[in-house]
């Protein structure tokens, strides 16, 4: 029983750390270009919108994270906490380090870890997962990039729609409303997150596993959101509002089909592509753009892979002890730094020794 709740804690707490670093972000454009003025007012409706999303189309997401990769009879509270705590540390290792991290190739990532502990894995569904993370940040950016085309044209034909003048209010308006749409995807698509391994284990029924998610996830977006925000917003103040609502609007688009069909998709990834869509259809392809997309592939290869092999250290170091495999793992990670770390030290000689 203290097992449950203590899996019920780590749920929630990984639902309030989602709210705070996804749902809040999907405001930034409406805050930053001024279109919301009161902070609090964006980190509320960021949460109204995240908690609805989860309570009216969370249930796919969470039956895939429940029972959709690994079977369902191998779900026990253990591994429940196991699959949290892994995504969790993941998580809080690539934040010390600065490494930007989405929630849902995480959280994926250590359930396929148990998987492959287990040797029980639905590999059809996982390559069907990985194909959606291809395919929407794609998709994202050529969508993206068409409607820069047209709002460039647009904008520069009747001015007014740079929301200067009686234009704004409606313009502003229409920001508001596809940042919420967005927030309300991010709690349709990431409560599953959280909550998904408490469906799996059976500690929480899946309607009950939902609503405190998604009560999580709202209150994590308004009291823990706020940094997110300012510093999501002031990235995005270079945009129009026309701009920034086809980002959100596109981005949380996306998000909401990937969740009717129960796939667990990146947001920040989808967001991050329809940024780049916009600036290469205004300023061309840049680059600076180029490093953006490198920084998205090693995003996309490092968040499921770290958790992964998380998790499947810590079945085989808790569950079922195998120190061979421990030991492996350990040696691997020593010589992946390692080897990271020589070659820093050579580059930096490089170019001392290229300046002398």
């Amino acid at each position: 029983m203290n097992l449950s709740y203590f899996a019920i804690i780590a749920a929630l707490f990984f639902a309030m750390n989602i709210g705070a670093s996804g749902a809040a972000a999907t405001m930034g454009p409406a805050y930053g270009s001024g279109a919301l003025k009161v902070r609090r007012a964006a980190l509320f409706l960021a949460g109204i919108g995240a908690f609805l999303g989860a309570v009216i189309g969370g249930g796919e997401v969470v039956k895939t994270v429940g029972e959709g990769i690994i079977p369902q009879a191998i779900f026990s509270i253990e591994v429940a906490i196991i699959i949290l705590l892994a995504s969790c540390l993941t998580l809080f290792l690539a934040n010390v380090i600065g490494i930007p991290l989405s929630t849902s190739e995480v959280t994926i990532g250590a359930v396929v870890g148990v998987g492959i502990a287990f040797q029980a894995l639905y590999v059809t569904n996982v390559l069907y997962i990985v194909s959606f993370w291809i395919l929407v940040p794609f998709t994202a950016f050529v969508l993206c990039f068409v409607l820069g085309k047209i709002i460039s044209f647009a904008e520069n034909k009747w001015p007014q729609l740079k929301g200067k003048g009686r234009w704004r209010k409606g313009l502003a308006i229409l920001l508001v409303f596809t940042g919420f749409i967005e927030a309300f995807s991010a709690g349709m698509n990431n409560v599953a997150n959280a909550v998904g391994p408490l469906v799996g284990a059976g500690v929480l029924d899946s309607s009950s596993a939902i609503w405190a998610g998604g009560a999580f996830v709202a209150l994590g977006a308004v009291l823990l959101g706020g940094k997110v925000i300012e510093t999501n917003g002031k990235k995005i103040t270079s945009f129009s509002l026309l701009q920034g609502t086809a980002v959100s609007g596109t981005g949380g688009g996306l998000v909401i089909i990937a969740s009717v069909f129960g796939i667990p998709v990146p947001l920040t990834q989808a967001t991050t592509s329809g940024i780049i869509g916009i600036g290469c259809a205004e300023n061309g392809f840049q680059l600076w753009q180029k490093d953006v997309i490198k920084k998205i592939i090693k995003v996309w290869i490092v968040s499921p892979v770290l958790s992964l092999v998380m998790s499947y250290s810590f079945i085989h170091a808790f569950l079922h002890p195998d120190p061979y495999s421990v030991v492996m793992i350990t040696a691997v990670i020593v010589a992946t730094f390692g080897t990271i770390s020589l070659y820093r030290s050579v580059k930096i000689d490089n170019q001392v020794s290229a300046k002398n």
